[in-house]
């Protein structure tokens, strides 16, 4: 046998199975298909998607033996912990990501999360923490501070990566003086101007000559503008809750923007403080689930909105609607018919395209609303696009994976 066909039988022995494993190795002339690695392997595999396999049960057998596991009274604490490892050695880590939150839905191992030296060898991923937010009151005393430090490894990843560029785009869009290399008299900071001057006053002609001219920081004059961000918190958005928080608190530290924070299901909860303080504790501030009433959402964040042409109001939601649907439509278009920039994401991940209400998006869409899925590291583009006054449609166009008809 070929070394290129025992790698396709290795391969193929590996995705479907030990059932397969007569069959296969027959076809390869009866010689072994995994080595010892790939041995490893498959008990991880196993131990997952094979039904037979009693999973983590059986705490005294020998865990890299080739024998099939038994079904025990209960998940293993150290078996559980050697399987952690062994995936993270095996498998790169987005495939890790998918066999961790696989074995919290198959085997309902929710052990990770009650044992702070087995979640602390969890690979942190936006999967895990939306599990941890989904179950953070039954999360007991002792691993709270292994499941902080997850949620904050997953958070700090994301600023990571997107910090730098929202930063970038809203200080080119809200830089008045980037067109212009002479200083705006609207800009004057008059009372240091005069104070630092008052030693070059001209007594004779009562005057003050100003030397030197002092002018407020660009961001500071830029301050009118206000982001809203609304985040539906229903159990289908946890991606896009974790993202937009995150975002949230990257919008509330700069002093170019009055950043307002709102997260929804049939209640209203305020996050502005805790994101601009720590969006970890605003994450666990959030509960995940529930029905959803975007119209009692999006009439609480209208107090915000003092000068609608300053605004960018940012729905993030799949749009079903437990509330007043007619209500919310309306209200959605008398803002932007108001003057706010009004942008309506269906979901904000990796995901792709998200599952949505159709009819509500296209509503939204005749009143020039663009409703739209999008990626988290286009938002900077899209924020930097809308704050510069670009044509809202074009933007959802250019940046979304999913948007509706005018």
């Amino acid at each position: 046998m070929t070394e290129e066909r025992k790698d396709q039988l290795s391969r193929w022995r590996l995705i479907l199975g030990e059932a397969a494993e007569e069959r296969l190795s027959g076809l390869g002339g009866g010689e072994p298909l995994l080595d010892r690695d790939q041995q490893l392997m498959d008990e991880a595999l196993a131990a997952i998607y094979d039904g037979t396999s009693g999973g983590f049960g059986g705490e005294d057998e020998d865990p890299r033996s080739g024998r099939r596991r038994s079904a025990g009274s209960g998940p293993s604490a150290p078996r559980l912990a050697r399987w952690l490892a062994d995936i993270r050695s095996f498998f790169p880590s987005d495939v890790v990501s998918v066999i961790q939150s696989d074995a919290m839905e198959r085997k309902g191992l929710r052990q990770l999360l009650f044992e702070p030296e087995l979640l602390s060898q969890v690979k942190p991923d936006i999967r895990m923490v939306a599990t941890l937010m989904a179950l953070k009151g039954s999360i007991p005393e002792k691993t709270k501070d292994t499941a902080r430090q997850l949620v904050k490894a997953v958070v700090d990843d994301i600023a990571k990566r997107l910090e730098n560029e929202i930063r970038r785009s809203v200080t080119g869009a809200l830089n008045r003086r980037q067109h212009s290399p002479l200083p705006s008299l609207s800009g004057m900071d008059w009372k240091k101007t005069i104070t630092s001057n008052l030693k070059h006053y001209d007594r004779e002609s009562k005057r003050l000559i100003p030397e030197r001219f002092h002018y407020f920081d660009r961001a500071r004059r830029s301050r009118e503008w206000t982001v809203i961000l609304d985040i539906d918190q229903s159990g289908s958005m946890a991606d896009s809750v974790i993202y937009a928080s995150v975002i949230g608190s990257i919008f509330a530290s700069l002093p170019a923007l009055d950043t307002r924070v709102v997260v929804f299901d049939t209640e209203v909860v305020d996050l502005s403080e805790q994101c601009a303080d720590d969006p970890v504790d605003m994450l666990f501030g959030i509960q995940l689930g529930g029905g959803t009433d975007i119209n009692k959402s999006v009439a609480y964040c209208e107090q915000f909105i003092t000068e609608p042409g300053k605004t960018l109001f940012l729905l993030i939601s799949d749009l079903y609607e437990g509330g007043n649907q007619a209500a919310l439509i309306r209200r959605m278009g008398e803002m932007r018919a108001a003057g706010v920039k009004v942008l309506c994401l269906l979901a904000l991940s990796d995901s792709g395209v998200p599952s949505y209400d159709a009819e509500v998006a296209k509503k939204l869409a005749s009143f020039g609303i663009p409703c739209f899925a999008c990626t988290p590291d286009r938002l900077a583009e899209l924020v930097e696009g809308a704050l510069q006054g670009k044509d809202l449609q074009e933007l959802a166009a250019r940046v979304g994976s999913v948007t509706t008809a005018k």
